[in-house]
């Protein structure tokens, strides 16, 4: 799936998405990600889904989002309510939906000059 969006300009907004990478303006990455406006970290190694926790998170949370969309893959899976709760507790959203979905709301935040961070499993 292609992205055509004003906002492609920005050095990490996602220009496209697949089955198996996201596609910023300069590089594809395979694998799960964590992107923001300013930042890329390719080395996120997350466990399962239902084994996620705040912990895996650290990285991300030093970059100080205010929304976080956790894609979980080609389909929307639940992320353990634990999860949900030590998000709220630091005052960060998180939203979790499929890939594609969480690469499309990630560019429309992006646009909005939200803190946003969108961390992509596979």
């Amino acid at each position: 799936m292609e992205f055509t969006r004003a906002n492609a300009s920005e050095a990490h907004a996602i220009v496209g998405c697949s089955d198996t990478e996201v596609r910023l303006r300069d590089r594809a990455i395979a694998g799960p990600v964590i992107v923001t406006r300013e930042a890329m970290l390719d080395g996120w190694n997350p466990p399962a889904l239902d084994a996620l926790a705040i912990r895996d998170f650290e990285a991300l949370l030093a970059l100080g989002p205010e929304v976080v969309l956790l894609g979980t893959g080609l389909r929307h899976r639940l992320a353990p309510p634990a999860l949900h709760a030590d998000f709220a507790a630091r005052g960060i959203g998180l939203e979790v939906m499929d890939n594609r979905a969480a690469c499309r709301t990630y560019n429309l935040l992006l646009g909005e000059f939200r803190e946003v961070a969108i961390a992509l499993t596979y």
